[in-house]
């Protein structure tokens, strides 16, 4: 009933109306902007330099791996090769050239992805061996309207193990007309038997620079005007990344053009709230407030960061480039003169670099890498995030243990462990951290004056570090000449002293104490040892000390050797720990704990106590120590006139 009726007539005067055809749909920047010749290619300049050169020589390869990150423009490039082979240019009499035309017919049909010559196929998708057989069969044909059959093969890498060995032999001598081009971001997944039939050419992340100064010339054209900030904030996120820049700045424009078509100048604000970033000011502000220790300051920053949108998670992020970039302007000062960095970067840096120390910001790096993995793992991200910058406050002043020997070598006693920053710092917050470091073994160290060593220990009540203590007992001075041993224990480690290691190794581990006295030792050696074990103690002996010494292979038992005396040492100690009454309580409120390894520094290399010895004995010299008898405990003293005389 609705079909006859017929349109009602305008009204008297009113203007005719317009019909409007179809609009041109919007086409994205990344595609816009593709590169259509060699030199249209950004931060490839080498790749771009040996493929000009191949088609002017006429030394073009069969086939062509292009390899590198996302959006760097490996397929740009397998198109651009596919051009340039078949191009005919204007006239069509031309031949293969670097520089394609762009408007024979040739040139049109790739530009649109219509050549039936010059055929894509994504391995990701099809990856079975019947897809790469439909390829060897199309081979055997001669190309329909080109000069050469291209096969462009995107991500490569993911073809099964049949459909490579399928593609071998083709790929390795393949008609006259026929062209591969493979193109992959995991170039280590392709077999190298593939690789070997190939020229592979390495895509590089575009540099931060090259891509601001693109994105601002493309930003121009589209007669949008942005911020060097927010077009660096812009390279940044795309990480060396053409496509993925061009699609944040496609982004990014629509922010910059209001309703109506006004234009307004896109700012750096805007970016970072687009991103989800925090404003780069404010990752500075945070560093400066984590390495001053003060929790208050840095809570305030992240409450703002989240009220403005921004992801905790990736502010840690932020933190960790930051302190990667203070330690790259500490390492190479040259770098606050560059170009390279915007200038709030150089300055702000520069300031830090001066200030903090390559083991302050190597425990800020480590810290803040766990950190990241702890908040993609937590359920909530700004906690952890969080807590984590928290963690960072409370270690900000933790003295390195080389700054704590230093001071104990000087006789400064123990580093202060309170916070001399102030802002609300944890009070007492470095002493146990600091007890933490130490317990590792970060211990002990040679005082440059020859002094004896230092020891530093960690004190179970959970107290201040000790003084240092003299070990020296722990491990006897030996001197390279004419030392005084007074035992096997001090046998095996002048030897070790002497350098020789492999000696060293065998008596400590296969070599079984049967008597020891005043230069002359008898010992037994384990079987599988090589011949003549004594004769090389024995040498070495009379060599360093001067000494007579007499080495005697025996076949009795003899004693447990110093790494078995030791191993059990160890294992008194871990049953100790076991049974003590704290570490029993921990096992029973956290099941799944273990006791980890049980030091003590009281021991020597060989996990022993230290030695009770007498002093040495010199024969007829000033040093020699007479025979005494002495008297029972109850026994009344002597007066002088009852002592006996010689009448």
């Amino acid at each position: 009933m609705f079909g006859n009726m017929m349109p009602s007539a305008a009204p008297a005067g009113a203007a005719p109306a317009v019909v409007e055809g179809p609009k041109t749909p919007y086409r994205v920047l990344a595609r816009k902007y593709r590169p259509q010749r060699f030199e249209d290619m950004i931060g490839q300049e080498s790749t771009v330099r040996i493929l000009r050169r191949a088609f002017a020589l006429g030394r073009v390869a069969h086939a062509f791996m292009l390899t590198g990150v996302r959006g760097v423009g490996k397929t740009t490039t397998a198109r651009i090769i596919a051009r340039a082979l078949n191009c005919v240019g204007p006239d069509g009499a031309g031949g293969p050239t670097a520089d394609p035309c762009g408007v024979c017919a040739n040139c049109t049909a790739i530009l649109a992805d219509r050549h039936p010559d010059v055929l894509e196929m994504d391995a990701a998708s099809r990856t079975g061996v019947d897809d790469v057989r439909e390829i060897i069969e199309a081979t055997r044909f001669r190309p329909m309207q080109a000069r050469m059959k291209v096969f462009i093969i995107d991500e490569v890498h993911m073809l099964s193990r049949n459909a490579f060995n399928a593609l071998l032999k083709t790929l390795e001598e393949p008609p006259s007309q026929v062209t591969f081009v493979f193109a992959t971001t995991e170039l280590r997944k392709v077999p190298v038997t593939v690789l070997s039939r190939c020229q592979r050419f390495d895509l590089r992340r575009v540099p931060q620079a090259v891509l601001a100064a693109h994105f601002e010339g493309i930003a121009e054209r589209e007669g949008v005007a942005f911020s060097s900030e927010a077009v660096s904030l812009i390279a940044r996120a795309a990480d060396g990344s053409v496509r993925d820049g061009l699609s944040l700045l496609d982004q990014a424009i629509a922010q910059g053009v209001a309703e109506g078509g006004a234009e307004s100048r896109v700012e750096a604000p805007a970016i970072s709230a687009m991103l989800g970033l925090a404003d780069r000011e404010l990752v500075f502000d945070l560093l400066d407030a984590v390495m001053a220790g003060r929790p208050d300051r840095v809570l305030e920053i992240t409450d703002q960061a989240y009220a403005h949108g921004a992801d905790l998670g990736a502010m840690l992020t932020d933190l960790l480039e930051l302190v990667h970039l203070v330690s790259r302007l500490k390492s190479v000062p040259g770098l606050r003169d560059s170009g390279e960095l915007p200038e709030a970067e150089r300055a702000r840096g520069a300031g830090f670099a001066d200030r903090l120390s390559v083991a302050v910001l190597s425990r800020g790096w480590q810290m803040l890498l766990k950190g990241v993995a702890e908040v993609e793992a937590a359920p909530d991200r700004r906690m952890a995030a969080e807590m984590v910058l928290l963690r960072l406050c409370y270690v900000a002043e933790m003295p390195t243990p080389d700054e704590v020997i230093r001071r104990l070598e000087k006789g400064e006693g123990p580093v202060p462990s309170g916070g001399g920053s102030g802002g609300g710092r944890p009070a007492g917050g470095g002493s146990g951290l600091v007890q933490a470091a130490y317990a590792r073994g970060e211990v002990g160290r040679d005082v440059p004056s020859g002094g004896p060593r230092a020891e530093l220990r960690l004190v179970a009540n959970g107290g201040a570090l000790t003084d240092a203590v003299p070990v020296g007992a722990v491990e006897p001075e030996l001197q390279p000449e004419g030392p005084a041993l007074r035992s096997w224990r001090e046998v095996v480690a002048f030897v070790a002293q002497s350098r020789a290691a492999t000696l060293h190794g065998q008596l400590r581990n296969a070599a079984h104490l049967v008597r020891f006295a005043p230069l002359e030792i008898e010992v037994r050696f384990e079987r599988g040892l090589p011949p003549r074990m004594d004769r090389q103690l024995e040498t070495l002996l009379r060599e360093r000390t001067g000494e007579p010494w007499r080495i005697i292979a025996s076949g009795a038992e003899g004693e447990p050797t110093l790494d078995e005396q030791g191993a059990e040492i160890v294992e008194l100690h871990r049953r100790e720990a076991d049974r003590h009454p704290l570490v029993q309580a921990i096992l029973a409120a956290f099941p799944t704990a273990i006791v980890g390894e049980v030091r003590d520094h009281s021991l020597d290399e060989y996990g022993l106590p230290p030695e009770e010895l007498a002093p040495v004995e010199t024969l007829g010299g000033e040093n020699e120590v007479p025979d005494l008898e002495f008297a029972p405990l109850d026994a009344d003293f002597l007066d002088a006139d009852d002592m006996p005389t010689d009448d």
